[in-house]
């Protein structure tokens, strides 16, 4: 049977032999009419804003408007969203300072040619942009406590706005339950101190830190307070379809308008679990596939599937290497994924490294698979092997090599895009 799995910016066609396909697991289609304009889901959804006023009407007296967005690693379709953010803005106020900030995170800064892929190049030469540095404690302001207890460093840009709005997108998102909405601002524009602890090993741990998990979930708890005392006052929220297109749109006021993304989403992507030895997944192609960082998302979603020793074949470019130094260095100067997981959960939460959480959970899996190979045409095989993974540069050799890993032919589960999906 062939089965199409997203892969860097295109499609890889994968064959599995339909007498050992156990299942194919994919989330519920929302139907799109072809005649509907991607633009005008995203209008509606700014004409008629859950729990707020519009934007332009919010914007009449704002004179400096600080707009966050996501960086390269995030596929918003902001070719069509911020300009339609501009101009309602504009509508309201056609004088008002407008900046753009580019919500980094933990990762590394955005290049001009992503901002031009991301936005196009008017919107590039024209508007004001700011690309976020997390260690950058010069450009930070302290906003209290979080509830666990860390300190809340964010850009102090949000100090110069008197209003703030964020663009995204939501997707099940594998410790923070969801993403979009208050996670523009953390782990988005906060100091890297900040993320460190939102994102220590024993958040990472509990149960309630996985996808499609809000309620009891620690880290959102964190986040949907730094929101709050950023001022976050506005947001435009999309869903995606497998290509990439929008499906749903959600403005307004932040919590009221990601709740109402979330619910809907979760109703449609949510899939049981189907055991085997062999699980095929991906990261869901370009940007969330650029590295092995990001990559660990798709495979949680196959970790829900995959019995202990089995083998986890993942497609996922990784054209851009590891995706973080610290994340790295965890494993180059491990033995074992024990021993990684063994070092980090005896580190303090005030004591959080960087990158650990990922490699955290990218342990986490090593240790219930016999093996996970990486499939990319891309990567680096010597870079794989150093995380304690294997790499191979066609599905058909990773299939061979994980039966010649198992010593007989077993039954396949395939989660095409396993981070557009939330397994129960």
């Amino acid at each position: 049977m062939n089965i199409e799995i997203p892969y860097h910016k295109r499609t890889m066609i994968i064959n599995v032999p339909e007498r050992r396909l156990k299942s194919v697991l994919v989330p519920e289609e929302p139907v799109v009419q072809q005649y509907v304009d991607e633009s005008r889901i995203v209008s509606d959804a700014l004409a008629a804003p859950c729990g707020s006023e519009r934007l332009s009407v919010m914007a009449k007296d704002r004179n400096r408007i600080l707009l966050i967005t996501s960086d390269h690693t995030r596929p918003v379709p902001s070719k069509i969203t911020m300009p339609l953010l501009l101009e309602e803005i504009r509508a309201g106020n056609p004088d008002a300072e407008i900046r753009i900030i580019i919500a980094t995170g933990f990762h590394r800064p955005t290049t001009t040619a992503e901002l031009i892929d991301k936005f196009g190049e008017t919107i590039v030469a024209n508007e004001e942009i700011i690309i976020h540095d997390a260690f950058d404690d010069s450009r930070m302001t302290f906003k209290g406590l979080l509830p666990s207890g860390g300190e809340l460093w964010i850009n102090d840009l949000i100090d110069w706005a008197d209003l703030i709005v964020a663009e995204g997108f939501i997707e099940p998102h594998f410790f923070a339950g969801f993403s979009g909405g208050r996670k523009s601002v953390l782990p988005g524009i906060c100091s890297a101190k900040t993320i460190m602890y939102n994102h220590n090993s024993r958040f990472i741990a509990d149960r309630n830190s996985r996808a499609g998990v809000l309620d009891g979930n620690p880290m959102h708890k964190d986040m949907l307070f730094a929101a709050k005392k950023a001022g976050l006052g506005f947001i435009l929220n999309v869903t995606l379809d497998h290509a990439k297109r929008i499906t749903a749109a959600f403005a307004g006021e932040p919590g009221a308008a990601h709740e109402t993304g979330c619910a809907l989403l979760s109703s449609r992507v949510r899939v049981d679990a189907v055991k085997a030895d062999i699980v095929v997944t991906s990261n869901g192609g370009y940007p969330l596939d650029q590295n092995v960082y990001q990559t660990v998302k798709g495979m949680t979603a196959a970790e829900k599937c995959i019995n202990p020793g089995g083998v986890m074949i993942v497609v996922s470019s990784c054209c851009d290497g590891h995706g973080g130094e610290g994340f790295l260095e965890w494993f180059t100067s491990s033995g074992s994924p024990k021993e990684v997981a063994d070092k980090i959960s005896s580190i303090k939460p005030e004591d959080t490294l960087p990158d650990q959480w990922e490699a955290q959970i990218l342990a986490r899996i090593l240790m219930k698979c016999r093996e996970v190979i990486i499939v990319s045409e891309h990567a680096d095989p010597s870079l794989i092997r150093s995380m304690h993974m294997h790499h191979e540069s066609s599905f058909e050799d990773a299939l061979k090599y994980a039966d010649k890993a198992l010593g007989v032919e077993r039954d396949i589960v395939v989660i095409p895009d396993g981070v557009s999906v939330i397994v129960d």
